[in-house]
């Protein structure tokens, strides 16, 4: 099965999403672009929704959220279940988002990070594999608060 990225911004985060785009074209990767498509003010929610509904059906595998911070596309997305969502601008906070918490959506600002390094980082989320033993247990522990909510 093909592993396809989902990709979403606002129009803060629209410059970099498509930065991002031409990096996967570039690595002959997978990824379907739910939008926005211009820097005209929209409704980040929306955006994540959309990004977090493709995870959820398992069309997609792991997504790529951009806005100006971050930070409200990690907040909409992270009440989504079964989403995890970390906003990080650091390739050891990355790293450990995959290795430790399994991130399956990772959130950038495009008004924070330059295109340079989100690429970096934007390789670190996709190249990093979940590292499973004990941080499977604390995984559950999440999951176990998100069912009794």
């Amino acid at each position: 099965m093909e592993k396809i990225l989902a990709l979403a911004a606002d129009h803060g985060g629209y410059e970099l999403k498509e930065a991002i785009k031409k990096h996967l074209d570039s690595l002959g990767l997978s990824y379907i672009d739910l939008g926005t498509d211009s820097e005209k003010s929209v409704n980040y929610p929306e955006y994540a929704a959309k990004l977090c509904h493709e995870i959820q059906s398992g069309k997609c595998y792991r997504g790529i959220l951009c806005c100006g911070t971050g930070i409200g596309m990690s907040m909409a997305a992270n009440k989504h279940k079964g989403i995890r969502a970390a906003c990080a601008s650091d390739a050891f906070s990355v790293r450990y988002t995959r290795l430790h918490n399994d991130a399956n959506v990772f959130c950038l600002g495009g008004r924070v990070v330059g295109v340079g390094l989100a690429l970096e980082l934007v390789d670190i989320f996709i190249g990093t594999e979940f590292e499973g033993g004990r941080h499977t247990a604390r995984l559950d522990m999440i999951k176990n608060i998100e069912d009794n909510q």
